[in-house]
């Protein structure tokens, strides 16, 4: 007999950002797939999802990856539902609205890094700064580089978990780095954001780090930290004319307020209008403007006007379940 760790992972109920729970649980010769994975339940009153005297919520799975750092070790992103088998309030996953997973989306996280004893990022001296920005970015060297070894590890462990991971690299900001992660399927592209932030926080406990997903942890004249959201459906895939963008774009104008409500807590002090951002009370869209709400690659203006389109907006604390279902309602509530 074969016993195998999985683990449970899931997202509070803490308003207006989310934090990653997990537990483990030991299942004798389990076959390794989602349909095999039993339903598991919590105390609901220990993470803001229940009252005491009503206390279990049950854990759905929805999707589950080898766990890198385990022997016969499972990683199973799950769902919250009420005792009656309801989503619960704090599910954010069920709210997508992408059933035949037409849309795709490539979500780039950016995050700092923090020393547990300093509670500054990599890089940065007690009681001062490093020099400024301009040499961190994708830089190479000792001089301007810090954390490195988490970051290489981190890529390995989300290839070694099945992640469809794109690529890393180091930030504006000193201390500051970035992966990226693509999925077909809004879900999917969420399930894989959350895996691969469990994996990174997960990484930090041995090094003595933590990561800050802060928008804006350091004021002043340095870049704050985004998770842009490139997406994309059949009509943006195969549309061919510029008019039909232009009025996908537009239909993002009427409801700033309703994307920017689920796009990250602190936002206002990073989309300032200034380092690479959009001011926070506007809106605007153009063509490889990296200054825009929205940036319309130039590959796909080259492509004849298909491909996809980035919302620059999402803070890098955003819920990345939250942010793919409002650009879905936004774009289906085009009138193409």
């Amino acid at each position: 007999m074969s016993k195998s760790k999985l683990e449970y992972i899931w997202l509070d109920g803490y308003e207006p950002t989310a934090n990653l729970r997990s537990k483990t649980k030991i299942e004798d010769d389990f076959s390794g797939k989602l349909e095999d994975c039993p339903m598991w339940s919590f105390d609901g009153s220990s993470t803001k999802q229940a009252e005491g005297g009503s206390s279990d919520c049950l854990l759905k799975p929805v999707a589950i990856y080898p766990d890198p750092a385990r022997i016969n070790g499972f990683l199973v992103m799950t769902e919250v539902l009420n005792a009656d088998g309801t989503a619960h309030e704090s599910n954010s996953r069920a709210t997508i609205d992408d059933p035949d997973s037409d849309f795709w989306f490539g979500f780039e996280q950016e995050y700092f890094i923090m020393d547990t004893q300093t509670l500054l990022p990599l890089g940065f001296p007690i009681g001062g700064y490093p020099g400024p920005q301009g040499l961190y970015y994708c830089s190479v060297g000792g001089r301007n580089t810090w954390g490195r070894d988490l970051v290489e590890e981190h890529a390995n462990q989300c290839i070694e978990a099945g992640l469809n991971f794109e690529g890393i690299n180091q930030e504006v900001a000193a201390g500051q780095w970035e992966f990226q992660l693509f999925a077909k399927g809004a879900q999917k592209a969420g399930d894989e954001i959350w895996i691969a932030r469990y994996l990174l926080d997960r990484l930090t406990e041995s090094y003595g780090y933590y990561i800050e997903y802060h928008p804006k942890p350091i004021k002043g004249d340095w870049n704050g930290s985004g998770m842009h959201a490139n997406f994309s459906n059949t009509t943006l895939r195969t549309a061919g004319s510029k008019e039909v963008y232009e009025k996908i774009c537009e239909a993002f104008r009427p409801v700033t307020k309703e994307h920017i409500a689920v796009y990250g807590e602190f936002n206002d002090q990073r989309l300032t209008g200034d380092h690479e951002t959009a001011s926070i009370k506007d809106f605007s869209y153009g063509v490889s403007d990296r200054g825009a709400s929205i940036r319309i690659p130039i590959m796909t203006v080259e492509k004849g006007w298909k491909g996809w389109l980035e919302d620059r907006r999402p803070a890098s604390n955003g819920d990345p379940y939250k942010i793919a279902a409002r650009i879905i309602k936004t774009v289906k509530s085009a009138d193409v």
